[in-house]
């Protein structure tokens, strides 16, 4: 494989919420996530955004003035909450990290639970949540690796 453009992972993904701004600073806070970029167009009006964790990159914006050209971007609350990609962010530390989202008002989902894939996999602890616009995040700290 060819190397990636400076700063940028393998993969990365984009997320569409009807307000960008208060979900930037949502994001931040409960999980961490750190701004790298924000475009703001007209009336202040957020139209790309890159918030990174560790060497991962979530770009977001709004669908809203991206309707004509991307009739397909949606965030979930223009689907009464039905969601159609999810992330799985790996944290240091699963049960600090749940705290913090609670307090945020994350909505969980799912309080940390050990899950143990087997033999020749792994076991990992983790939770799911919901942000402020439905979007369902897992976070997981890795417990033990096969044979370790």
């Amino acid at each position: 494989m060819k190397p990636t453009p400076p700063g940028w992972p393998r993969i990365s993904m984009s997320l569409y919420y009807l307000d960008p701004a208060q979900a930037i600073d949502w994001l931040r806070r409960p999980f961490g996530l750190e701004l790298r970029l924000e475009v703001e167009g007209e009336a202040a009006r957020i139209e790309h955004c890159e918030l990174t964790y560790g060497d991962g990159v979530v770009m977001l914006g709004s669908p809203l003035d991206k309707a004509e050209t991307f009739p397909y971007m949606r965030s979930p609350r223009q689907l009464d909450g039905a969601n159609t990609q999810s992330m799985m962010v790996y944290v240091d530390d699963v049960e600090a990290h749940c705290a913090r989202a609670r307090v945020a008002g994350a909505t969980i989902v799912k309080e940390p639970t050990t899950t143990d894939y087997g033999p020749d996999y792994w076991t990992d602890r983790g939770y799911e949540c919901g942000d402020p616009e439905g979007h369902h995040w897992w976070f997981l700290s890795a417990a033990a690796q096969p044979g370790g």
